[in-house]
């Protein structure tokens, strides 16, 4: 088993406890584990999608929320050129409202730029940018 980080939210925490953005949210890293054998992307990018609702945090116990829970997407395939992380997903994006928005581009960004140590990264749903994926109708 090797340890990756995912990224989670803490719901209108401010900042206080991660970097703040979106509707006043913190967003953190949470370590956690897979296949050893497996390349360190797709193993932090599954474990942020294959994660339950939330995670705890120790002192003080916090319990973080997982904007992706409700959708059901798998890692296709990913690259890195040096500077960007480029991430290949399919399957069903579902937002809970507006403020999934920022939470779910957050979440995947991060987890996928410290994946592999990147500068930026681009996102892919179905073939679509993450953005047009992120879009409400």
């Amino acid at each position: 088993m090797q340890a990756v980080t995912a990224y989670y939210v803490l719901l209108d925490d401010g900042g206080t406890n991660g970097v703040r953005f979106g509707c006043n949210d913190s967003l953190v890293g949470v370590a956690r584990t897979s296949p050893a054998a497996e390349e360190p992307l797709p193993a932090a990018v599954g474990a942020l999608l294959e994660a339950p609702t939330e995670a705890v945090l120790p002192k003080p116990a916090r319990k973080t929320y997982n904007a992706l829970t409700n959708s059901d997407l798998k890692f296709l395939s990913g690259s890195f050129d040096g500077t960007t992380v480029t991430v290949y997903l399919a399957g069903t994006l579902r937002l809970g409202g507006v403020c999934d928005i920022p939470r779910v581009e957050a979440q995947l960004t991060q987890t996928a730029v410290a994946a592999v140590g990147a500068i930026r990264a681009e996102i892919y749903v179905n073939g679509s940018g993450l953005a047009e994926a992120l879009r409400l109708d």
